[in-house]
């Protein structure tokens, strides 16, 4: 069993930048595929970003053009996702993620955070 818990959210502008945390706890953090999603009201959970085990490597989806990096911490156990220059589109609740194996789709998330709110205002 692996617990995560996101923060960081909150209300800012847009242009402004947050950064969201992913805080674990239960098995190894360092053993896991870890991904961010959200999900705005009346769509869809979509993909963020991910980032493999040892953080060596990250994928972003096409929305993200540069603005967002995802990082971890396996000695704090710990992920984050650094967004920049948001817009009122990036309004939603993120949740992070996490998977035992590389996953190729949303089901394969194991383990899933309860979200944090970011809202952008214009």
């Amino acid at each position: 069993q692996v617990r995560l818990v996101e923060s960081g959210g909150g209300l800012v502008q847009a242009g402004g930048s947050l950064r969201l945390s992913c805080a674990a706890s239960g098995r190894t953090f360092s053993n896991y595929f870890m991904g961010w999603f959200r999900q705005a009201p009346g769509k869809e959970r979509e993909f963020v970003g991910s980032i493999i085990s040892s953080g060596l490597m990250t994928y972003y989806a096409d929305f993200v053009k540069g603005r967002f990096t995802i990082s971890r911490d396996n000695v704090k156990n710990t992920m984050y996702l650094q967004m920049n220059s948001l817009n009122p589109e990036d309004t939603a609740v993120y949740y992070c993620a996490a998977a035992l194996y590389v996953p190729t789709s949303i089901n394969e998330y194991r383990y899933w955070g309860q979200g944090t709110q970011v809202t952008v205002t214009s």
